[in-house]
């Protein structure tokens, strides 16, 4: 493709969202079209040729009361990238996390510019957490990227915006890790413990972690452990972790957290795409979750039976959860005990990976999908 690049405005404020646009911008070199990236975005975005307008962690807040306690600051920060987008005339504006935060933006770009095309790359929860907000997207979202499969007939029928099934950029693993020789751990086994990417969820879950291995510990577990932490939050974690009287190696960097993945034999995670990134490389997983304040006084509303994307992709109780006052270090220091050994717990999470990499395996890359629908909606 010749001629001027195709202009794509970013509204990224996390790390897996950062993740997704750099591969998205990645796909569309690879088909031959030119892109000029400019908005909001990461370490990945910024590596190409991204600069953003502030530092996007800004945004990157969890739950209800995050964004309540914030929102003077949010909404000036929605403003001033909304200007941006209009002073800057992208040629198409692309959400894809940080919800609310879009929202805001895309509302006021919107109602100034209502023919610019705005993507949502990755379907909000909708099938777990207020199903009101599909219907309302469609005043300011033109198209729906979905990575799950049946998101799409979700949103369909909650009267949202149109929404394609791209696949998950995770589905390139599918198959290619050997399940049979992940059912023997090494000798000491390789735990894993991931906190979360973002500053509110890493402080409610640290200390969950902490309890978790000294428990362990205390029962004559003996094992290494090894804390992936995202960049932004490194120096913080390495401070808290300093303290801790089982102390994890902390890691810092994807290079560096792929290759834990790989060596991983256990891991507790904080719900979200790292569980189902565990999954992919074979990684047993106990799911751990401490819910917002807010939303723990409105989980009435919550209509979801799990929130573990591997146990939504097989349709059944693959990796266990352990949500609030459950994430009890006790219990889940238990659970990781007969993970460590070739027992039937570890072998039934391992062939429920199985069937998750099964239905995760495409043929085209999601990001390449997403670049020939996004290319032909300015064509």
């Amino acid at each position: 493709m010749t001629g001027k690049p195709l202009r794509l405005y970013f509204v990224v404020g996390e790390i897996s969202g950062d993740t997704l646009g750099a591969d998205l911008t990645d796909q569309f070199g690879e088909l031959g079209m030119p892109v000029e990236i400019m908005g909001l975005g990461g370490p990945k975005l910024q590596a190409r040729g991204l600069k953003p307008l502030f530092d996007s962690s800004e945004i990157a807040v969890m739950g209800i009361s995050g964004v309540v306690a914030k929102l003077p600051a949010l909404l000036a920060r929605a403003r001033r990238v909304a200007n941006d987008i209009l002073e800057k005339k992208p040629d198409v504006l692309l959400l894809i996390d940080s919800p609310e935060f879009s929202k805001q933006v895309a509302k006021r770009v919107k109602a100034r510019r209502p023919d610019l095309p705005v993507v949502k790359y990755v379907c909000p929860t909708v099938w777990s957490w207020r199903p009101g907000r599909a219907k309302t997207m469609t005043s300011y979202v033109d198209h729906v990227l979905a990575i799950l499969p049946f998101e799409p007939d979700v949103m369909h029928e909650l009267g949202g915006p149109p929404t394609t099934y791209v696949g998950h950029p995770l589905s390139r693993l599918a198959g290619v890790i050997d399940m049979k020789q992940k059912r023997k751990p090494k000798s000491p086994p390789l735990i894993l413990l991931l906190p979360g990417s973002r500053r509110s969820e890493t402080s409610r879950l640290l200390p969950v972690l902490r309890e978790s291995i000294e428990v362990l510990h205390r029962r004559n577990v003996k094992a290494e452990y090894v804390l992936p932490a995202v960049p932004h939050l490194e120096d913080e974690i390495r401070n808290e972790v300093a303290g801790w009287e089982i102390r994890p190696e902390v890691v810092s960097g994807e290079d560096e957290k792929i290759a834990a993945m790989e060596k991983a034999d256990v891991a507790i995670a904080a719900s979200g795409t790292a569980i189902l990134e565990l999954a992919m490389y074979g990684v047993p997983t106990i799911s751990i979750y401490k819910l917002d304040k807010a939303i723990l006084a409105l989980r009435f509303m919550i209509k979801g039976w799990t929130a573990a994307l591997p146990n939504l992709i097989a349709d059944a109780p693959i990796v266990p959860e352990r949500f609030n006052e459950y994430a009890n270090p006790e219990y889940v220091a238990r659970m990781v005990e007969p993970l460590l050994e070739d027992s039937l717990q570890r072998q039934a999470q391992l062939e429920g990976f199985r069937l998750v990499h099964a239905r995760m395996k495409q043929d085209e890359a999601p990001g390449r999908i997403c670049a020939r629908i996004i290319a032909g909606m300015v064509s």
